[in-house]
């Protein structure tokens, strides 16, 4: 019998807010193996298990929306908030069946991030609610005005009444919190050696010029492939299963490799702004070449932030989309504040959680 039972309620948006949390859920296992985990997500389980080495309850529920999206860039806002309209019409009902849930499973804590109901379902069920992110919905949905901004007062309503947030770098104010503990870089840490690694990929390019592309979860459809052949001594890695084949560009399969894992082995990783992405690249000191997105408010933060703690290039959409990859032979920016502090963020949030069991 599990006497310490922690619920993760996740974000269903993406995949980076999904392996951020199991990153955190690994160390509290790590630490404390008599914890029970119930992860509380849509995200597939083969994501969750390329983080979590032990066991764990996966409960398949979506208590928020996100940003509904064709592909990583593409938003549709309408039916967004439509979505979003439903949520808060049914959120009565949400929270009265995972109550219940919550009691008979005996759940010591909910860990979100970063769900705006699970402060409520907490408060309803009488546990302490813990949450952690970078940003807040209501700080993205604000920022498109209109009926958004009712949606958005819910939503801060909802985080003051979190006991306490863990606000991961890069982030945003995140004002609505009553109580803040600002901890360092989360994610996962590579699981091979870089001789491994060459050896398993029959790597023979030279590091600087092996270069990871990656867009999270949802992939970018028009990524301009062509530009590739103009490096033809290069060797570029991707997720993308939908990439064409190509001489320099190898395939990656999902399960056996995460991005984290081959970024020891590269010069530099082109992304859109993404957390968990270059949370993982400045724990390893990456270099980050990255699109610059106008319509997301989180994207802003994320490369001003980025920018003081790694080598970067912040592209705009035309010079990625429309020209010559000309940037790959230019040098990066310098990080602003190359010798700041980095904390193991996994280490603080686990270990906030283990003291909420310990003190029962």
């Amino acid at each position: 019998m599990h006497k310490s039972i922690l619920y993760l309620a996740i974000t269903n948006h993406g995949f980076g807010h999904a392996t951020r949390a199991a990153s955190v859920a690994a160390e509290v296992q790590r630490l404390y193996p008599d914890v029970l985990l119930i992860l509380v997500t849509t995200a597939p389980r083969w994501l969750l298990e390329g983080y979590i080495l032990g066991d764990f309850i996966l409960r398949p529920r979506a208590y928020d929306i996100g940003v509904v999206q064709s592909d990583s860039i593409i938003m549709d806002r309408d039916t967004t908030l439509e979505k979003l309209k439903q949520l808060k019409s049914r959120q009565n009902s949400i929270i009265a069946s995972e109550v219940s849930f919550i009691q008979q499973n005996r759940v010591g804590l909910i860990l979100a991030d970063i769900p705006p109901i699970a402060a409520l379902i907490a408060k309803a069920a009488q546990i302490p609610c813990y949450m952690m992110s970078n940003f807040g919905w209501d700080f993205i949905y604000r920022a498109w005005g209109g009926e958004f901004i009712e949606i958005s007062d819910w939503i801060s309503d909802c985080f003051s009444q979190c006991d306490q947030l863990f606000r991961l770098p890069l982030h945003e104010p995140m004002s609505a919190f009553p109580s803040i503990t600002d901890v360092g870089f989360t994610g996962g840490s590579p699981r091979y050696s870089e001789t491994q690694l060459q050896q398993m990929l029959n790597l023979k390019t030279p590091q600087e010029h092996i270069v990871l592309l990656t867009f999270g979860g949802l992939g970018l459809e028009q990524i301009p492939y062509q530009n590739l052949q103009r490096f033809p001594d290069w060797q570029f890695l991707t997720f993308d299963r939908n990439a064409p084949d190509l001489p320099n560009l190898l395939k990656l399969s999902s399960p056996q490799y995460r991005p984290v894992d081959v970024m020891p082995i590269c010069k530099c990783m082109i992304s859109k702004p993404g957390y968990s992405t270059f949370s993982e690249a400045c724990r390893l000191n990456l270099p980050i070449i990255s699109i610059t997105r106008d319509d997301f408010a989180e994207a802003a933060v994320l490369l001003k932030a980025t920018q003081n703690y790694v080598p970067n290039r912040i592209l705009q959409p035309t010079e990625f989309f429309e020209g010559n990859w000309e940037f790959l032979h230019q040098p990066f920016q310098p990080p602003h504040q190359p010798n700041a502090p980095r904390t193991d963020g996994n280490l603080e949030i686990a270990q906030a959680v283990i003291n909420v069991f310990h003190n029962a």
